[in-house]
């Protein structure tokens, strides 16, 4: 990390150990970097690019005076938005007070929003690709609510982002009762690892042969998709209209005839060589997607809780402390199962991109998962425990639902076939088969996943298996439940059968098509353990 800039008005005097992050709570009005408004012109540029373009080459039939013209109205928005964005930076100012943290913005009108810090969850740092080159980072201010409730400060200098995530945490201890004795031994810890930064546990990392082999099966057609929306944006830049549907009609008709001049080999040859591009576009989008996302992953367990750090051109670093950890769930995929590659993913009230689990194992093998759950506090089943499954009735419903959607569903295409295109009615043979043989598989699912979902309690978690091609396991713990409910539909009612919510800081845990009496008596084991738990010591 660089060094704070000297040339910052803003940062408080940088004081040795705990009073370093002290000068920041005055309550006093601060700025960002000066260096943000000068990052946020530099984003500017690489959107301008393909508009001029597009321009440019829209315009090279109107005399040789339309390209200049157009880069000079392209140079004027560019000092226009980098002047904009300057009244923006000094309008802009952060506070850290006693009870929240206060952002102000606006030009012409102000605005201001606050979060207590007890509505804090978590404070990640975030490095895009041109704040790196500044020595900038962001600073998020995480509620689990997500939109206008966060508060993101871009930018701060790295080292001034670390100061005031420590601050704020500490604030948010506060906040959340912790005792001045534990604050003492949680700034001692602190001390130490600053002290010794370079020791704490590595518990999981993924270097470029890792990052490789996991794009092999993030299989993706983004490329495919961004093509297709560039095409749709830019459609006037090419030498035919793309919503010409006779246009593409005639192409099609035009190669049907050339294929079958080839005859079968060559229909073949051609039909593996469209599946082999598109299978080649789809691992290569999936391995740069790869690699732009996890590049350098590292999950460590520091004193503050997990630390993971990852990214290529945009670098997070959030930290996840342990106690709010809720449940964790552990997934796979249909393909990826079948080599032992798992995934673990930890559900709390912070948000990790949006969504409410932090992926803190994306590809792993599962031993490599047994020391994270172990800091965790979410163990592997042991042995030993009484499993339960759902009703056949439950499973049967499910079955006969879903066969029920696929023959509406038929009959819809029927009727749509017969009223539209009746002069492929002959072919409706084909759907109906396709539908029947879907049928058959949901009602194959359902009877695999009668015998390999289950469900088990132990004195302090709850356990569910669910999946068939791609089995996981769901473990939420008892201590932190904060809600259970029974529910039960119409054909649970007339088959005997409910589902049981639990409530999650962090989300829902279910158990579906359970037997009311089994439902009844989880429930008052459940209620008894949360009746009984000092919810003082989750945030030790």
């Amino acid at each position: 990390m660089s060094e704070l800039s000297a040339g910052n008005p803003n940062r408080g005097e940088e004081v040795p150990g705990s009073a370093a992050p002290d000068g920041m709570r005055d309550g006093e009005p601060r700025r960002t970097d000066p260096r943000t408004f000068l990052v946020q012109a530099v984003e500017i540029i690489p959107r301008m690019i393909v508009p001029l373009i597009a321009v440019a080459l829209a315009t090279r039939d109107e005399g040789s005076f339309a390209l200049p013209v157009m880069l000079g109205f392209g140079a004027l928005f560019l000092v226009a938005s980098t002047a904009f964005t300057f009244l923006g930076w000094w309008r802009q100012t952060y506070r850290v007070g006693d009870s929240d943290i206060r952002l102000e913005t606006g030009v012409l009108s102000r605005a201001a929003r606050s979060v207590p810090y007890e509505r804090i969850q978590d404070v990640s740092l975030e490095q895009g690709f041109v704040p790196r080159l500044f020595g900038l980072t962001s600073v998020k201010f995480e509620t689990g609510a997500g939109g206008s409730d966060e508060i993101k400060l871009a930018y701060l200098t790295n080292e001034e982002g670390e100061r005031l995530r420590e601050l704020v945490r500490e604030l948010r201890d506060e906040a959340d009762g912790v005792t001045a004795p534990a604050q003492a031994a949680a700034h001692d810890e602190r001390e130490a690892q600053d002290a010794q930064d370079g020791q704490a546990q590595l518990l999981f990392a993924m270097g470029p042969r890792r990052l490789f082999v996991f794009g092999l099966f993030e299989f993706s057609l983004a490329l495919v998709a961004f093509l297709g929306a560039a095409a749709q944006q830019l459609d006037f830049l090419l030498p035919f209209d793309i919503w010409d549907f006779d246009f593409w009609r005639g192409l099609v008709a035009g190669q049907g005839e050339q294929l079958a001049e080839l005859g079968p080999v060559g229909q073949a040859l051609g039909a593996v060589a469209a599946i082999i591009t598109l299978l080649v576009v789809g691992v290569v989008s999936g391995i740069a997607k790869t690699f732009a996302r996890d590049w350098d992953f590292r999950l460590e367990r520091t004193p503050k809780g997990f630390r993971r750090r990852r990214g290529l051109f945009t670098r997070t670093d959030v930290v996840m402390p342990v106690h709010r950890v809720q449940a964790v769930r552990i997934g796979t995929g249909a393909v990826r199962h079948r080599f032992g590659w798992k995934s673990l993913k930890l559900v709390s009230l912070a948000q990790d991109a949006g969504n409410a689990s932090h992926v803190v194992a994306p590809f792993a093998k599962a031993a490599e998962l047994t020391p994270i759950l172990a800091v965790a506090g979410f163990p592997l089943p042991p042995r030993g425990l009484s499993w339960h499954r759902t009703t056949g009735s439950y499973r049967l419903v499910s079955a006969l639902i879903n066969a029920i959607s696929f023959v509406l569903l038929a009959a819809a295409v029927a009727v749509a076939t017969h009223l539209f295109v009746p002069e492929r009615y002959d072919w409706l043979w084909l759907v109906a088969a396709a539908l029947a043989a879907m049928s058959a598989f949901t009602a194959i699912q359902q009877l695999f996943l009668w015998r390999v979902e289950r469900h088990a309690i132990s004195p302090r978690h709850l356990y569910k298996r669910s999946g068939w091609l791609a089995p996981g396991y769901n473990i939420a713990d008892r201590v932190k439940l904060q809600s259970v409910e029974i529910a039960r539909g119409p054909l649970g009612r007339i088959f005997g059968y409910v589902t049981l919510n639990l409530g999650l800081a962090g989300g829902q845990f279910a158990l579906p098509g359970l037997p009311r009496e089994e439902a009844e008596a989880l429930r008052r084991q459940l209620l008894a353990s949360m009746v009984e738990t000092d919810f003082s010591r989750l945030v030790k």
